[in-house]
């Protein structure tokens, strides 16, 4: 009996071993990076709808790598319960106080470094897949302080050893690359130069600035969105989300329509992108006041 099954079994178990191996091989071809503001943490904490809702549909886009901007009110154990819901063991947070940038991923994360001392809310410098992360949420107020950490991010980079290297987060920055279109337009601008708070201010002597993004470009960074999305569609802010609050209104979102949110990834990496997706229509209108992006890349190819 044995030697009649033994064949048959033998064929079972390879066959077995061939298709985990194909998975395995499949399941590592490829990488899904997105970058999600989830909006003070689903209001610190009290909106349980809202933050089912974003982790069901975070779930069903099955990223690799996901980074987080905003996580109020969250610590490890808060997030690594939120990550395990959408198939992520492994986290690192920046803090547990103020707005916290996260990122989670399916394979081990190592910690480089947590600063939050000389950045408005604070950089993460994580390597996972191999990849240095760099997940950031630059100042939101001012142009000045937004373009010195750019220049210390910058900085950081360049130092590596790696030609690896992903930058992805809530920039509140304009690229330079928008300008053709954001330049003409006029209601945004007088709305963000009538916007000065004191000292702080988002534009540059009345004009829409470039100046931290392209900081970024420089390091040298790609905008992986370049040649993969229609730029005048990819706004990622506002959302539909806001209507009704901060005297925010369906004319004054599309009005105020940005692109702030970026996947920036090194010229190596990013000739290996395939695929850029701004989630900016359907369920996420009314997840966050931010929209998500993903970026696919092809790996061991």
């Amino acid at each position: 009996m044995m030697r009649f099954f033994s064949p048959v079994l033998f064929f079972i178990l390879f066959s077995f071993g061939y298709c985990l191996s194909a998975y395995a091989q499949q399941d590592i071809t490829s990488l899904k990076v997105m970058t999600y503001n989830i909006w003070n943490g689903f209001d610190w904490g009290k909106d349980s709808t809202r933050q089912e809702n974003l982790i069901q549909w975070v779930k069903e886009q099955k990223p690799d790598v996901l980074a987080l901007q905003e996580l109020c009110a969250y610590d490890v154990d808060k997030l690594k319960k939120d990550a395990a819901k959408w198939g992520h063991l492994y986290v690192q947070i920046l803090k547990d106080k103020g707005y916290p940038t996260a990122l989670t991923s399916k394979e081990p994360i190592n910690l480089i470094e947590k600063n939050v001392d000389n950045f408005w809310h604070g950089l993460l410098h994580v390597q996972t897949y191999g990849i240095d992360f760099f997940v950031v949420h630059l100042s939101p107020s001012d142009v000045d302080i937004r373009l010195r950490e750019a220049q210390k991010i910058k900085s950081r980079i360049q130092e590596l050893s790696t030609n690896d290297y992903i930058i992805l987060g809530d920039f509140n920055a304009h690229s330079p690359f928008d300008a053709y279109w954001l330049e003409a337009r006029t209601t945004l601008k007088t709305k963000m130069a009538n916007e000065k708070n004191g000292t702080y201010s988002n534009m540059r002597l009345g004009e829409f600035d470039y100046a931290s993004m392209s900081e970024f470009l420089s390091i040298p960074a790609i905008d992986v969105s370049l040649g993969k999305a229609d730029r005048e569609v990819s706004f990622t802010f506002p959302t539909p989300a806001l209507i009704g609050l901060y005297d925010q209104t369906e004319e004054t979102i599309l009005q105020n329509r940005v692109r702030i949110d970026y996947i920036l990834a090194s010229p190596t990496l990013s000739k290996t992108c395939i695929e850029v997706k701004i989630f900016n229509q359907g369920t996420p209108e009314k997840l966050s006041d931010h929209f998500p992006m993903m970026a696919v890349f092809r790996l061991n190819q």
